[in-house]
């Protein structure tokens, strides 16, 4: 008998009994055995991303450490492998208390729903408000969680900007120019990408918060996804297409991966438009996690350490726009102002934008049935 047999009949007995055979038993048991290791691995990641903890776990071990659990979106990654050790050194100084973290870092949407599946994290900083809200429906973290940081909890910031090929050849600069014939637009779908939805917000929002009404607004944003080829279920699957599979005239995607991928030797010119929407990226702590494991204390630290000027610094380096002003100013060069910017609050907060845009049914499906027509 073949081990993958052994292995189907140990973990479904029952499911072996069926009278399947020859090479469609082989091929299903393989697949079973494979979907049933892939959860096993799963597992044992999120396992490992929470620490291993349990309820009965103190601020601190026997040796006097404390744990935290860090879960972000993943271009937050380079900058938090610099921020941690600083925290970690400046509460050390003050408590006399090593300080050490476990970190996971995947798409803001994925990443929510971990977190919402028992992914164990003591605080979240997440690409969209939406996301938080979505761990705060769970019953994990408490409402009015924007209030209880600095800056409305927005921890750092980038606008929507457009990537385009060596010597930008079509001549892209404006959001007008994407609506264009012969122009390849790459863009991730908003149903399923949070950063597509600032994608969209950016476009629907350069005729709305310029005047324009809701008519016009979906009329031009319409034509622009007539020239979308494809839409691929999140950001990094766009970009992926773009840089790597070479399709496309240009890419919408954060001004911080434009910065990362210069910095991953993929960089090509990119322009920010002048009327752009403000990607407010927030940051919490998951009340029902930290009282459970009694680290508030050093959770509230470590969030509020993050709207320091030393830590705003190194989230600037990484491609993010500063919310503390000294940097912000020390890094004007690198961030240029944009003339019109305006934010989620002005659709009226990500509730609204969601039932707006996004529902079933809303204006995303009607454009996208426009366009089939």
């Amino acid at each position: 008998m073949h081990l993958w047999q052994t292995i189907a009949q140990l973990i479904a007995p029952e499911w072996w009994r069926l009278k399947i055979t020859g090479g469609i038993q082989r091929r299903l048991g393989l697949r079973f055995v494979a979907l049933f290791l892939v959860g096993v691995s799963l597992s044992l990641v999120v396992a490992s991303c929470s620490g291993g903890r349990s309820d009965s776990n103190a601020a601190a071990d026997k040796s006097g450490n404390v744990e935290l659990t860090l879960v972000s979106y993943a271009v937050t990654k380079s900058a938090y492998e610099n921020i941690i050790p600083q925290f970690a050194s400046l509460w050390k100084k003050e408590h006399n208390q090593n300080v050490n973290f476990s970190q996971s870092y995947g798409g803001s949407g994925s990443q929510a729903r971990a977190v919402v599946d028992g992914l164990d994290a003591d605080v979240v900083a997440l690409s969209l408000g939406l996301d938080i809200q979505k761990i705060q429906q769970a019953g994990l973290i408490q409402p009015g969680w924007e209030t209880k940081a600095p800056n409305n909890a927005i921890v750092t910031k980038s606008v929507v900007t457009l990537v385009t090929r060596d010597n930008n050849p079509k001549g892209i600069k404006t959001w007008g120019d994407l609506t264009k014939d012969g122009v390849s637009v790459i863009t991730a779908n908003p149903k399923t990408s949070g950063g597509a939805r600032w994608n969209f917000l950016s476009l629907w929002g350069s005729v709305s918060q310029t005047g324009g009404n809701d008519d016009k607004a979906f009329d031009f944003t319409s034509k622009i996804y007539k020239n979308v080829p494809v839409l691929p279920k999140d950001a990094r699957e766009a970009t992926d297409a773009f840089f790597k599979q070479g399709q496309g005239d240009v890419l919408i995607t954060y001004e911080n991966e434009a910065i990362l991928a210069g910095e991953k030797s993929q960089k090509l010119p990119y322009v920010n438009p002048d009327v752009n929407i403000s990607i407010d990226n927030p940051v919490a702590v998951v009340d029902k996690n930290v009282d459970k494991h009694k680290t508030r204390e050093v959770a509230e630290a470590f969030v509020k350490f993050l709207f320091t000027p030393q830590a705003q610094r190194e989230f600037a380096k990484a491609g993010f726009r500063s919310v503390e002003a000294t940097v912000e100013k020390e890094f004007a060069k690198q961030y240029p102002t944009i003339k019109t910017l305006f934010t989620v609050k002005d659709f009226g907060g990500w509730d609204a934008v969601q039932k707006k845009f996004f529902s079933d049914g809303a204006i995303f499906d009607k454009i996208q049935a426009s366009i089939r027509k």
